[in-house]
């Protein structure tokens, strides 16, 4: 089977969250059980050149976007297997940052044109397009209303897949025609309007054969009203062909027993001295000193979203009764200084890095005993499974793929629990689900029996591309 991944960015390549970690994973996996896959995105500029070496170039792909007159360079490599297409065009994609301008409707409008017309030029023909987010959630929209009688694109069915819920592509209505040469009629049938303006990810939604997202609990919580960023009407008109796939991690990045950027690597074998000399190293080179209390790992972009205000007030009391803290993370202005103020409060026992280090990173998924994750929503989260595939147990809030992917300790399964997990979104929560996670380090028994539940947890991506090779098989029959 040929699939066409087409997404705003991919590991190894280009990074902003766990999107890039989904498409690479995935495709990897997809390729290993013999499939042919193609990732197309932007060419930004900052791609990762040590990973991309010289890539081929593959020709210029020329088109008109209403009135503008647009090349696309198209530039290929390998990787794992899995042939990278990337479309370059500087005016768009040579900038600093890969997303947060005046102009990325145009900018992704004009890559989603791009595709279109790149995937024959490159003959590749695909069985499936898998899309991914607003950013290129218009291809089944293009495709079936542009090239509908186009053979090449005959037989070529279309996933969406729905990372984030809150970003919707929102677009003045007079975009269809001015950024993709598309009729006002599919603003005023309804297919691409929301809330009075055009919104890619809903227009995606009605076009696409298949939609899914990044949890079964997520998929439900889209359901609603009050859990679908005002998308519950539309995905209910889909909901037969909406399916919600728990993401998993790259389990050969992600494994402590081959992991160069720890102090030591260790396995289920061996977690207790493992998880000891890490912590040990960690302390040390955060200038903190070992209370003896559990070590609290945070690493999270600092925002409200990720329920780091509810970590903020948690904190002094657990730091009283012997807790630790290591967080590592940029975010919201006021919610840095917040921790920085915890830091200055508690200078022995909290560590912050406002930033990102993805060696501080895995040294804290190894060194910590707990890691924290009380969003207010989350899609799947990677965070929680990372922690497990390291011996540390996640403390999180029952929402998304959190709910699927951690059973809850209730102080009488240890022999299978595989986190600490708390229902309400406020104080109260967070203090029921801390004051067990203090307990159960209390009772090393429980706690070691619980850390290595984790621990040996399959989080890999096998599952999930199968499932997602079920929908695939499903369409093209």
């Amino acid at each position: 089977m040929k699939i066409a991944m087409v997404a705003s960015e991919s590991n190894p390549l280009v990074k902003s969250g766990g999107l890039a970690d989904v498409i690479y994973s995935l495709s990897r996996e997809l390729v290993g059980m013999g499939h042919e896959v193609m990732i197309l995105i932007p060419y930004y500029k900052g791609i990762d050149a040590r990973l991309l070496k010289k890539p081929e170039y593959r020709g210029n792909y020329v088109f008109n976007m209403s009135w503008r007159d647009c090349c696309a360079e198209v530039f290929e490599t390998n990787i794992d297997g899995i042939r990278f297409v990337l479309v370059k065009n500087d005016r768009y994609f040579g900038r600093d940052n890969l997303y947060g301008y005046f102009d990325d409707g145009e900018r992704f409008a004009f890559f989603d044109m791009a595709v279109r017309g790149i995937l024959p030029m490159l003959d590749f023909k695909p069985d499936i397009i898998h899309t991914h987010d607003w950013q290129a959630a218009m291809m089944p929209v293009l495709i079936k209303t542009e090239n509908k009688n186009d053979p090449f694109y005959a037989k070529t069915k279309y996933v969406l897949t729905i990372h984030n819920p809150a970003f919707k592509g929102m677009l003045d209505p007079a975009a269809l025609d001015n950024l993709y040469n598309l009729p006002y009629l599919l603003y005023k049938d309804g297919s691409t309007e929301f809330e009075g303006r055009v919104s890619t990810l809903k227009a995606g939604i009605v076009y696409s054969d298949k939609i899914t997202t990044v949890s079964p609990t997520h998929r439900d919580e889209l359901l609603t009203e009050e859990g679908s960023f005002g998308l519950s009407g539309v995905l209910k008109s889909r909901e037969y062909d909406f399916c919600g796939f728990v993401n998993g991690i790259d389990v050969a990045e992600f494994n402590p027993a081959n992991d160069k950027l720890i102090a030591k690597e260790f396995s289920a074998k061996n977690t207790v001295s493992g998880k000891k000399e890490n912590r040990a190293a960690l302390l040390k080179a955060s200038f903190l000193e070992d209370s003896g209390g559990p070590l609290f790992g945070l690493v999270s972009r600092l925002t409200f979203q990720k329920g780091i205000d509810l970590v903020y007030e948690i904190m002094p009391k657990l730091l009283q009764q012997g807790a630790m803290l290591a967080v590592l993370g940029s975010g919201e202005y006021g919610l840095e200084q917040a921790f920085e103020d915890l830091r200055r409060r508690y200078p022995r026992q909290v560590s912050v890095y406002i930033g990102y280090s993805n060696k501080r990173a895995h040294e804290i998924y190894a060194a910590s005993d707990y890691f924290l994750m009380p969003s207010s929503f989350e899609p799947c989260g990677i965070g929680q499974l990372i922690a497990q595939r390291y011996g540390t147990i996640p403390v999180v809030r029952k929402t998304g793929g959190l709910a699927d992917t951690i059973l809850p300790y209730n102080r009488k399964n240890a022999d299978v629990a595989t986190g600490i997990s708390f229902d309400d979104y406020d104080y109260g929560g967070i203090d029921y689900a801390t004051n067990l996670a203090m307990e159960l380090y209390k009772d090393q028994k429980n706690f070691k029996a619980v850390r290595k539940n984790c621990l040996v947890k399959d989080n890999s991506w096998k599952k999930s591309a199968e499932l997602y090779l079920g929908v695939y098989k499903e369409l093209v029959g």
